[in-house]
């Protein structure tokens, strides 16, 4: 069993003092049905509620995704924090003090090694910022003038200045910090026996999570260079490019301050700095173009609308596609602004002002019919061969629409683009749909194939160990229940003392223990009013598969034994056990009551 760090029975109250329900709610609208509430899952993307949560047991499980746990593992999901972090967030709510964190060693390494790195990166944010207001930082004090950036963007994106390659080495050692710490930190490199700032005498943009803790940084370089114009911070055991998105702290501020009915990402930190400046207050920027689906996880816990503004360059609607199918795919409702050709979001403020981009975003383009201007520049649509090639790409696009109202627009406009009979459209869409539909029932079968190796036993393990773990009335308390399901001795424990559903998650790594992590959110509910029937079955069932071990281990102590009376005695023990298969005898399973 594991130890996570804290008392179980003040993990227990903490839970006690966080209803799970009241929790949720924070992130997903939830109505009462029955004994649960329901809710659409924030974990993935659908229309019709699949996401229960019980208050009862103190647990959520999506029958779409599977995702499930307690309150704590809920928060970890949709924070995107560990353990600890969650923990705390939910001791503040509650008014808990947090005891002290008492875990393995390793885990206690990790944890003062991550409290470390975070000190030494938030200390290091707040020194490169006071390094933008001395006199030799003119450097960047003269780009920021030329980008028109105001101390009002400098103090909200604490923008910085790394003064040149030892500075910042010497000011964190003095702050007590070790040379491993700084290049863990992804602040220094080594080279040539000594030690130096890796964003040297760059522009630093710090990178916050959603909490505003610093992970990291993106430098860029103000002079003319042989290096590439822009730096990010190596990968740390804090900073994963993939995962961080620029300014999200600010949106989420926003959000708690004023509500967020969408979110605008753009390119760059310079795009979204002049974005905030002219009132764009919502937008964010991934490191680099490529939007991943990490990122899209973050943003999803703000909102579920997206507006992607990425430059209007080959480069900008190579980043769109690749990142409407990441954000479609994570349940967002995706617009798309379609920017001149080789423009970016800054470059339009300062041109054409805030009132053309307001004008843009409020007319952004939904997914289609932006994704058919994309398709309009790459054919011919004067060539009859080219427009078959257009309208055949275009109708891949309609056919991932699921309504056909919605389809049908977008059929009428092909046929205007195209001159092809809308009929002939339609049969084509239909073909597209029997191909997609033939391979998902071909994928499906071969899941099937896979669901049904599942055999009696496990299912009938699975029952039996649920009844016991939930309390269940019929649960026949004369049945050894150690000896009927060995392997499972430890679970059978916790659940003969009778500890709380959502206890579990405390004594055992649940996450890594899937039959374990069934019978948690077991659904009792298939088997109606035939529950104690089955049971009795699935106990029947299990006995007979352990006097089948037992009867093969004597067989084969038979085989191997050469010593005439033991072997009279295995024959023995052999008779009894058929006799018990044969009549479906329990009596091996009871449990022995003691004198």
């Amino acid at each position: 069993m594991q130890t996570r760090g804290y008392p179980v029975d003040w993990l227990y109250q903490l839970k006690q003092k966080n209803d799970i329900v009241s929790i949720v709610s924070r992130y997903v609208h939830l109505e009462k049905k029955g004994r649960k509430f329901w809710g659409c899952c924030p974990f993935h993307n659908e229309k019709t509620p699949s996401f229960s949560v019980s208050e009862e047991e103190g647990l959520f499980y999506c029958f779409g995704c599977k995702e499930s746990g307690d309150v704590i593992s809920f928060v970890m999901k949709m924070e995107s924090c560990d353990f600890s972090d969650a923990v705390k967030m939910l001791a503040d709510i509650a008014h808990m003090e947090v005891p002290e964190f008492v875990g393995d060693k390793d885990s206690s390494i990790v944890k003062q090694t991550k409290e470390r790195l975070l000190k030494l990166l938030n200390l290091a944010a707040n020194h490169y910022h006071e390094n933008i207001y001395l006199a030799e930082a003119k450097p960047a004090q003269d780009y920021i003038k030329l980008r028109g950036f105001t101390r009002h963007e400098l103090e909200d994106f604490k923008l910085g200045y790394a003064l040149d390659w030892t500075e910042m080495i010497t000011y964190l050692r003095r702050a007590g910090f070790t040379y491993k710490e700084m290049v863990d930190a992804g602040v220094a490199q080594h080279k040539n026996d000594r030690y130096y700032d890796v964003m040297a005498e760059r522009l630093v943009f710090p990178i916050y999570n959603s909490f505003g803790e610093c992970l990291g940084f993106s430098a860029r370089v103000l002079g003319k260079t042989d290096f590439a114009k822009y730096k990010n911070t190596a990968e740390t055991q804090l900073f994963h490019k993939g995962r961080v998105v620029f300014a999200i702290n600010l949106v989420k501020k926003l959000k708690q301050t004023s509500g967020l009915d969408k979110i605008i990402i753009v390119e760059g930190q310079i795009d979204v700095i002049a974005m905030h400046r002219a009132g764009f207050k919502n937008t964010v920027a991934c490191m680099g173009t490529a939007l991943t689906s990490e990122n899209a996880h973050e943003l999803k816990k703000l909102s579920s609308n997206v507006t992607l503004c990425f430059d209007g360059d080959e480069a900008g609607i190579k980043a769109t596609m690749r990142s409407i199918d990441i954000l479609k795919n994570e349940g967002f409702e995706v617009k798309v602004v379609n920017l001149p050709d080789k423009h970016d979001p800054d470059e339009i403020l300062k041109e054409k002002g805030k009132e053309y981009l307001q004008n843009l975003i409020e007319n952004a383009l939904p997914v289609t019919d932006y994704l058919i201007e994309v398709e309009k520049k790459n054919y011919n649509l004067d060539s009859p061969e080219e427009r078959g090639k257009f309208a055949s790409a275009v109708l891949g696009h309609i056919q991932k629409i699921e309504s056909l109202a919605k389809r049908e627009p977008y059929l009428k406009k092909l046929r205007d683009l195209t001159d092809i009979p809308i009929d002939v459209l339609r049969r084509d869409l239909e073909r597209k749909g029997q191909e997609k539909q033939t391979s998902v029932e071909t994928k499906k079968e071969d899941e099937n194939v896979l669901t049904s190796r599942e055999n009696g036993n496990i299912r009938a393990v699975k029952f039996v160990l649920s009844s016991l773990i939930h309390g269940k009335s019929y649960v026949d308390k004369n049945i050894d229940y150690h000896a009927l399901m060995p392997q499972q001795e430890k679970i059978i424990e916790m659940a003969e003392k009778g500890i709380a559903v959502s206890s579990y998650y405390d004594y055992f790594d649940v996450d890594n223990m899937p039959l374990l992590k069934d019978c948690l959110v077991f659904n009792f509910d298939e088997f109606a009013s035939s529950k104690e029937r089955y049971f009795s079955e699935c106990v029947s069932l299990l006995a007979e598969a352990r006097l089948k071990d037992k009867q093969a281990e004597l067989t084969k102590q038979f085989s191997s034994c050469q010593d005439n009376q033991k072997r009279m005695e295995i024959v023995k023990q052999l008779t009894e056990v058929s006799k018990q298969l044969r009549e479906k005898s329990l009596e091996e399973f009871y449990v022995r009551k003691q004198n």
